[in-house]
C-alpha cells in the first residue's frame, strides 16, 4: 500500500490510499467535522438507498460480487431491525469499493465514486469541496508523473547517441553502405526492443498503424528508466568487445 496523501477539504484532512492501482478514500476522516462523527458511517450503510447504490456499483465493478446475499441484504435494508457494519457488507457480499484498514491510516476507506456518494449524504457542499479537491490531487499527479516521462524520455535519446556511438566505433567496418550500417543500428536496438517491449520496431509498427512515433514513445516511465540503463550497459558491452550486446 502507498503512503497516504492528504487531502485538504474546508476544515478537515482527508486521508487518500493506494490498493491495486485503486485510489480510496477515508470515510473516517470524511466524518471529523461533523457532531455524530464515524457512527455516520454505520448510519449512511444502512440506508436502503444506499444499499441499492453499492450494489449497482459493485453489479458494474467487481465479477465476484455476492448477488445472492445482497438480494438478502436488499429484503432486510430499511427494516428497523436492520443493522450492518462496513466489515460485514465487506464479508457477506465480497464487495471491493470499501476498505477497513487497522493500523496506521486505519479507518473505512471507499473506491471515490462510493466517497463521493457518502460526502453527498453528508452534505452537498462538502461533496463539492472533496470533489473538486481530488481533483486537483490527481491533476498535480498526473502532471508531476508527465515531466518524470519526459525527463526519461530525454535521458534515453541521451543515451541512444551514446550506443549509437558505440555501435559505429565498435561494430561497423569502416567500409560499408549507409543502408549496411543501418541494418547494423537497427538490430542493436531491436536487441533492446525485445528484451524489454518483446517485440521489435517493425513488429510494433505492423501492430499498430494508426499509431505515430515508435514503440519507445509508449513506454511507461518504469520502462524508460530500465531503457536507459540498457542502453548504457549495452553501450560499455559493446566498447568491451561483446559483439551481441545485453543478449
Amino acid at each position: 500500500m502507498a503512503k497516504g496523501r492528504i487531502l485538504q477539504v474546508k476544515e478537515s484532512e482527508i486521508t487518500v490510499i493506494s490498493q491495486q492501482n485503486t485510489d480510496y478514500i477515508s470515510l473516517t476522516d470524511m466524518t471529523v467535522s461533523f457532531r455524530e462523527g464515524s457512527g455516520l458511517i454505520g448510519k449512511w450503510i444502512t440506508n436502503k438507498n444506499t444499499i441499492e447504490y453499492l450494489g449497482v456499483w459493485e453489479r458494474v465493478n467487481n465479477p465476484d460480487f455476492n448477488y445472492p446475499e445482497f438480494g438478502v441484504i436488499g429484503q432486510e435494508a430499511g427494516t428497523n431491525r436492520f443493522i450492518m457494519s462496513v466489515g460485514q457488507w465487506i464479508d457477506r457480499t465480497k464487495a471491493i469499493g470499501m476498505l477497513v484498514k487497522a493500523g496506521r491510516y486505519g479507518g473505512t476507506y471507499a473506491h471515490k465514486d462510493i466517497a463521493f456518494h457518502f460526502a453527498m449524504w453528508l452534505s452537498p457542499e462538502f461533496q463539492i469541496y472533496l470533489v473538486n479537491e481530488f481533483q486537483r490531487l490527481k491533476d498535480e499527479e498526473n502532471n508531476r508523473l508527465k515531466l518524470e516521462w519526459n525527463l526519461q524520455r530525454t535521458l534515453a535519446k541521451i543515451n541512444y547517441q551514446i550506443h549509437t556511438d558505440a555501435i559505429k566505433e565498435n561494430l561497423i567496418p569502416q567500409e560499408i553502405t549507409k543502408q549496411q550500417a543501418s541494418f547494423v543500428y537497427a538490430n542493436e536496438a531491436d536487441l533492446l526492443n525485445v528484451s524489454l517491449f518483446g517485440i521489435t520496431a517493425k513488429e510494433w509498427r505492423d501492430s499498430n498503424p494508426d499509431k505515430t512515433g515508435n514503440v519507445r514513445d509508449y513506454a511507461t516511465l518504469e520502462q524508460l528508466v530500465v531503457l536507459s540503463n540498457m542502453k548504457s550497459v549495452n553501450a560499455l558491452l559493446i566498447r568491451q568487445g561483446y559483439r551481441c550486446g545485453v543478449m
